[in-house]
């Protein structure tokens, strides 16, 4: 039982540190492959923004050909943690016999207005695969053309410049645009939010909690135009989900420019107490809000602040008897 319990206050602790870094959508890595020639000199034009250095990068792992092919490819490939901290990777194959040493990593797509610079470089050695981060934007051109078309990354190494084919099997950068551009639409109109204290209905195992979605519309001015947002649902997470629907919550709740703030209470209980619920990563605290926004549904991933995470998750371990 003492196991359990602690258990459960390390997912806590993980919980916290994925708020602490954003957004998380899957739980698999997702690739592809392309090739093209090797080390092609080009001139790469273009004022790319900074790299984070806190960027997470894909150690060196071989590449298993012989004899090595002397192409150099890449491809996409983003987890959980790369969505969570807003960035994806790339994977450059150096299937030469010779150690590609870069300078500058950059990434670029057509969606994209500006290139992205990949950070944490390191050497990628003959015959390995190196991941380099590259940090999406914040606030990417939600106007651009949207269809998958070929990305690539430049990479400036001791020996010149290599221009690569990027094989994005799954469009993660589509991905990331549709669901960033739906968030920052649905921020024009109201702004999102859990509230931290997650009340109980009595103490101990069995304990019926309540999970409250916070909507305050933004106001109408002479210059902002005026919306309307309908909360169509709420999706549980593998740990805490609806104690009167185990598909989720239906709120149904719509609110106008200018309206109040509105606090949506839902009914909240874990959906499964073993070790493994505790255990399984930190996702237990983010939800996802169904929306219509002016006729449009949409989705989010609405996740609860580090002091709101700490609450929920002691609510679950006391309702599971764990406390």
């Amino acid at each position: 039982m003492r196991w359990r319990a602690a258990a459960a206050t390390a997912i806590a602790g993980l919980a916290l540190t994925l708020v602490a870094s954003g957004c998380a959508r899957e739980n698999d890595l997702t690739t592809g492959s392309a090739t093209v020639p090797a080390l092609d000199d080009l001139d790469d034009p273009g004022a790319p923004a900074s790299p984070s250095p806190a960027l997470r990068t894909i150690p060196a792992l071989p590449v298993v050909s012989a004899p090595p092919s002397g192409e150099v490819t890449a491809f996409v490939q983003q987890s959980s943690l790369d969505v969570a901290r807003g960035q994806l990777q790339v994977v450059v194959v150096n299937d030469t016999v010779r150690d590609l040493d870069p300078t500058s990593v950059r990434f670029r797509d057509p969606r994209l207005a500006r290139p992205l610079i990949g950070g944490n470089l390191r050497v990628d050695p003959a015959q390995s695969q190196r991941g380099y981060p590259f940090p999406l934007p914040a606030r990417p051109d939600c106007t651009r053309p949207r269809e998958q078309t070929t990305s690539f990354v430049v990479v400036e190494h001791q020996r010149g410049t290599a221009r690569v084919a990027v094989d994005d099997e799954t469009d993660a950068v589509g991905r990331f645009l549709a669901t960033r551009c739906q968030e920052l639409a649905l921020a024009e109109a109201v702004t999102l939010s859990w509230e931290d204290r997650v009340p109980v209905d009595r103490r101990g195992a069995g304990a019926i909690g309540t999970l409250t979605l916070v909507v305050e519309p933004r106001r109408s001015t002479a210059r902002a135009e005026r919306h309307e947002v309908t909360i169509d649902g709420v999706n549980g997470s593998h740990l805490l989900g609806s104690a009167d629907d185990p598909s989720g919550w239906t709120p149904a709740v719509t609110v106008t420019s200018g309206d109040a703030v509105r606090r949506v209470g839902l009914p909240l209980k874990p959906t499964r107490c073993d070790d493994h619920a505790f255990m399984e990563g930190g996702n237990a605290t983010a939800f996802r809000v169904r929306f219509t926004l002016d006729g449009e549904p949409g989705e989010v991933l609405l996740r609860m602040t580090p002091a709101g995470s700490s609450a929920a998750i002691r609510f679950a371990q006391e309702s599971c008897g764990l406390g």
